[in-house]
């Protein structure tokens, strides 16, 4: 049994050992050697190669907040797993405008996170979903857009619009492009009805070839892609008849990848996207069907959708892979911490070279 005492070292763990030179790069000139603490107080390392000095929080989340760390690293964990701001607020007597201030900077730190290290051409695909949910709030009806890696349910990106459109989706797939391994890799897509998604795909998943000529590179198409579309027929909220139809592909590779990327033989489905953003339902207070925290701007509707994301990617362990999705991704070896994760574009070595 953990005692109150131990809790506390732990959530302050980094503050105890910001000021080692030992661990810290300095981010002008990139010296590691000739690193020395320049004011403890204000967390300040000089470099004696280059002269500058520099924060321990230069280019993370914490740079310029006048909390601990340890205040910012649980309210902000609070927030990744569904806790109401109202209840922070109050809980912790901070400002509503200050905890605003902070959830959009983590909401940023994780969209850059899963630009750099998610959509960055080195995940697997294998099998990928994508849906759409439909959002109210304080300035109308919006959606968003998601899409995943089945095999190791990962948040791939997140798009929003006030309009569930051609856009929307286009915008969503190419990151799921970005995102790719292997553009000769056989790929499964399984989507909903929405008429967009084939023309979107087929858009984004090309390579331009470049000859040296004027005009616009001409796009080949990846070889090994299967779409396939989940069509739901509803009375009411009934639901009548699923029909499963193949966009493009063939039908035996599209059962080989689902039994590679799936428990079991499986069948065609958007299921794994559908508990995906059900999980995310239940981590943001904004997306719940009827609830008086609607969000106020789309900005601010994406900003925590991709810390939810983030943090989900890699900082939860999913029951059935026994990792976080980051790590069935290998995009990581480790569990990430929240700080961790805020930290990443700090001085820090050890984060040097996650990217």
């Amino acid at each position: 049994m953990h005692g109150k005492g131990s809790t506390m070292a732990k959530l302050k763990f980094m503050e105890g050992h910001a000021l080692d030179p030992k661990l810290v790069l300095c981010p002008h000139c990139g010296e590691e050697e000739r690193i020395g603490v320049h004011d403890r107080s204000e967390q300040l390392y000089k470099c004696h190669d280059c002269g500058s000095t520099f924060s321990a929080n230069k280019g993370t989340v914490f740079a310029g907040l006048h909390y601990p760390v340890w205040v910012v690293v649980l309210v902000l964990t609070l927030l990744a797993y569904g806790c109401p701001p109202a209840a922070i607020v109050v809980a912790f007597r901070i400002d509503e405008r200050t905890l605003r201030d902070w959830q959009a900077k983590a909401g940023e730190q994780g969209k850059r996170v899963q630009a750099q290290i998610v959509c960055n051409g080195r995940v697997e695909l294998g099998q990928v979903q994508a849906d759409e949910l439909r959002v109210k709030t304080q300035q109308g009806t919006a959606w968003i857009a998601t899409a995943m890696s089945v095999f190791p349910r990962l948040f791939v990106w997140a798009e929003v619009s006030p309009h569930r459109n051609k856009q929307l989706v286009r915008r969503l797939m190419d990151k799921v492009a970005q995102a790719a391994r292997s553009t000769v890799a056989p790929i499964l897509v399984a989507v909903d009805g929405f008429a967009a998604y084939p023309k979107a795909l087929r858009a984004a998943l090309h390579t331009k070839l470049h000859t040296g000529k004027q005009g616009r590179p001409k796009h080949i198409p990846w070889p090994h892609v299967h779409i396939v579309q989940v069509v739901k027929s509803r009375q009411g909220r009934q639901l009548k008849q699923v029909q499963r139809r193949l966009v493009q592909g063939a039908w035996h590779m599209v059962y080989a990848l689902i039994a590679m990327s799936q428990v079991g033989a499986g069948t065609i489905n958007t299921a794994y996207i559908e508990r995906l953003n059900a999980t995310l339902r239940a981590r943001m207070p904004t997306l719940v069907r009827r609830t008086r925290s609607l969000a106020r701007s789309l900005q601010r509707l994406e900003t925590e959708i991709f810390w939810t994301g983030v943090v989900y990617n890699f900082c939860t362990v999913h029951t059935s892979l026994d990792a976080t999705p980051a790590m069935a991704a290998d995009l990581t070896d480790h569990v990430w911490s929240v700080e961790e994760l805020l930290r990443l574009g700090s001085p820090l070595k050890s984060l040097q070279g996650v990217l």
